[in-house]
């Protein structure tokens, strides 16, 4: 761990200018996306080092699209990939300012993270979890700075979407609060300050509403076609609620549905058994191939 001081409860003398991101998936490598083209140094690591290879490449292409539409300069570009550091060593991120986990979607997995990465890091240090739908509070007990621990909650795909959800556990502190949002401004972000329940605001209103679709294609009242075709016409959402599954992951809409469930205790979020089903298959969506639609048909087709 560096020797810096920690700031007294309540101040903090952070300047956000290196921030770590745990987690190369599609949502970590958003977030360093985003990061880098801010201007801020990003340190990346995953438990995969070859997920750090494809974080970086997906990052370019993403990038590349942005030069391509005129929203970024080719200059602008090579700043930004210059920005982001790839490391296997915890003991890198002892120079962060702020270290975002983005890790999938389990408690425990989680949990085992912060307990590895924060003897490494200095006692200014913030932390925060990418998490869509885990107690703050909780999560923050299990780390050695539960005043400097939030919830930091982006949209997939990161670069595109506008909105951060901000979620404070019940020992955040103001200082803590008002560096993250501040930060998440200076990404171009609106945020929305939620309240510490399962799933925030968010999850806690659309993953029930893709459960309920899935419950829809379960009792057989209508097929994957019609209730997208449904929702994107009767509703006018840019995707069906299953389409929108397999994008999100539907390992990931199951977890927050279990958190839900479980956190809440009404049975209104009991989990729709297909779900389960297809999550036990192994058919989780666009990741896998498979899930409601079968992606390795062009174009792809639903699944049944």
């Amino acid at each position: 761990m560096t020797d810096a001081a920690a700031p007294a409860p309540g101040e903090t003398n952070v300047a956000i200018q290196t921030v770590g991101v745990i987690g190369a998936g599609q949502m970590g490598n958003g977030i360093a996306h985003v990061c880098a083209v801010a201007g801020i140094d990003v340190l990346l690591t995953d438990a995969k080092a070859e997920a750090i290879g494809r974080a970086m490449a997906t990052i370019g292409r993403n990038l590349d699209r942005q030069v391509s539409k005129g929203t970024l300069t080719a200059e602008a570009k090579q700043a930004a990939l210059g920005r982001i550091h790839a490391t296997t060593d915890y003991a890198d991120f002892g120079r962060c300012d702020l270290v975002i986990e983005a890790a999938t979607e389990r408690e425990d997995i989680k949990k085992s993270i912060f307990k590895t990465v924060t003897p490494h890091l200095s006692a200014a240090c913030l932390l925060a979890s990418n998490t869509s739908s885990i107690s703050i509070t909780r999560l923050a007990a299990s780390t050695d700075r539960p005043g400097r621990f939030i919830g930091m909650h982006f949209m997939n795909p990161v670069p595109v979407m506008k909105l951060v959800e901000i979620i404070r556990g019940i020992a955040t502190e103001q200082a803590t609060f008002e560096a993250v949002q501040a930060l998440a401004e200076r990404l171009g972000k609106t945020t929305a300050v939620a309240e510490d329940f399962p799933a925030f605001i968010v999850n806690r209103i659309l993953v029930p509403m893709i459960n309920e679709a899935v419950y829809a294609l379960h009792e057989g009242v209508g097929n994957v076609a019609g209730i997208d075709t449904s929702l994107r016409l009767g509703a006018n959402h840019p995707m069906g609620p299953l389409e929108l599954a397999d994008f999100i992951g539907l390992d990931t809409c199951l977890s927050i549905m279990q958190v839900l469930y479980e956190g809440l205790g009404d049975s209104k979020y009991r989990p729709c058994p297909l779900l389960v089903k297809y999550v036990e298959a192994g058919w989780l969506g666009r990741k896998a191939g498979r899930g409601f639609y079968d992606y390795r048909q062009d174009p792809p087709k639903p699944s049944r």
